[in-house]
């Protein structure tokens, strides 16, 4: 008997034309791998377009987790002057990886980009910042990604074009839980016709998967988060082979602050205020606590950007209502995208499943049904 994981979400108007963070109009994303040898590392750039959004877009954060790193997050402080920043960077690394977000200033900074001080080319741009922990996990506990890395996804995110998935950028060492992690993203438009997109780095110290191989965001997806087949239960030949599987699978550390980590935007076209892009975020976190057992651990640091396009009018209140209840559906749905396009890796650290290896048989065809969900 077929048992989807996916439905159609009564609260839903439906994702964007690409089901990504690129529905936000003004936005652009960019990922870079890090090069250094031994390294399974990399950074995601999320832009403000520059052709669109020459004064950048307004910003807020939400910190949640107990082991967070983050670089320029008081200045999103309601209570502080700067209202516009022009750039996210999400990164692995650890603290170390906070050094990509130079590379992206740096080009902000060369294409004059940046908050105006002065003469034309005097700007300084703001580029608020979080990180994973994947130090190791390509071979080498030192490799990490740095300013060059920072640079090339700035590059990556000003070309433009569609986000990839899975294991690239800031993704490529993320685990989630005992599967692989890494980047995923999702849309939601609401019935005004506003929308709301979130780009996540799945690298959670909870589980993402339940323990029957379904996914406990399961009730919040949408046809169209799977579109090249419908989701259901895992057999229990496949579920039994998971389990041998884990067992030959390293113990999860536990006791030492920082080694998991769940980061991203959660994004919206209409106007906000800096308070309410606080919001967003803090609300966006509802999304991890859905699809992410436990979240918000204090061995994770957990962190969501708010972020506004400013492309539309403001929101009356029914309409900030309409785009919180999107906020945290479309960031559930996201952590579950970056679990589904992660592809097994292995290296000299070990090996990372990915849930498709894991469970093929979770995997059916679409049938008959209609992919407008």
């Amino acid at each position: 008997m077929t048992n989807p994981q996916t439905m159609s979400n009564p609260d839903h108007v439906g994702p964007g034309p690409s089901n990504s963070i690129l529905d936000v109009d003004g936005l652009r994303v960019g990922h870079a791998a890090a090069e250094a040898p031994g390294a399974l590392s990399g950074t995601t750039v999320v832009l403000a377009d520059p052709d669109v959004l020459t004064e950048g877009m307004v910003g807020g954060v939400d910190v949640r987790g107990g082991g967070p790193g983050t670089r320029e997050t008081d200045l999103l402080d309601p209570r502080n002057v700067v209202e516009r920043i022009h750039a996210v960077c999400l990164t692995g690394g650890s603290a170390f990886g906070l050094g990509a977000a130079d590379g992206v200033m740096a080009g902000l900074f060369s294409d004059g980009i940046g908050l105006p001080m002065g003469a034309p080319g005097e700007v300084v741009p703001l580029v608020p910042s979080a990180v994973v922990f994947d130090l190791g996990r390509g071979g080498v506990f030192g490799a990490h990604p740095d300013a060059a890395t920072g640079a090339a996804a700035y590059r990556a995110a000003r070309v433009g074009g569609p986000v990839e998935v899975g294991c690239v950028g800031a993704g490529r060492g993320a685990k989630a839980g005992g599967f692989k992690g890494g980047v995923g993203t999702a849309s939601a438009t609401c019935a005004d016709g506003s929308v709301v997109a979130a780009l996540v780095v799945c690298n959670s110290l909870g589980e993402v998967v339940a323990p029957d191989g379904t996914f406990h965001a399961a009730s919040v997806l949408l046809p169209q988060d799977t579109p090249e087949a419908e989701l259901r239960a895992p057999s229990s030949a496949d579920l039994e082979a998971a389990r041998r599987a884990a067992v030959d699978v390293p113990a999860q550390v536990v006791g030492r602050p920082g080694l998991a980590t769940t980061i991203g935007v959660v994004a919206t076209d209409v106007t906000l205020t800096k308070a309410q892009c606080a919001k967003l975020a803090g609300v966006g976190h509802d999304g991890i606590g859905i699809a992410v057992r436990p979240a918000h651990t204090m061995l994770d640091g957990d962190t969501l950007f708010g972020l506004s396009t400013t492309r539309r009018p403001a929101p009356d209140l029914p309409g900030f209502h309409d785009i919180l209840t999107q906020a945290s559906l479309v960031v559930a749905r996201a952590v579950v995208g970056a679990v589904l396009a992660a592809t097994t890796v292995t290296t000299p650290a070990g090996t990372w499943r990915a849930y498709a290896d894991a469970f093929p048989s979770a995997f059916g065809a679409r049938g008959g049904r209609s992919g407008n969900g």
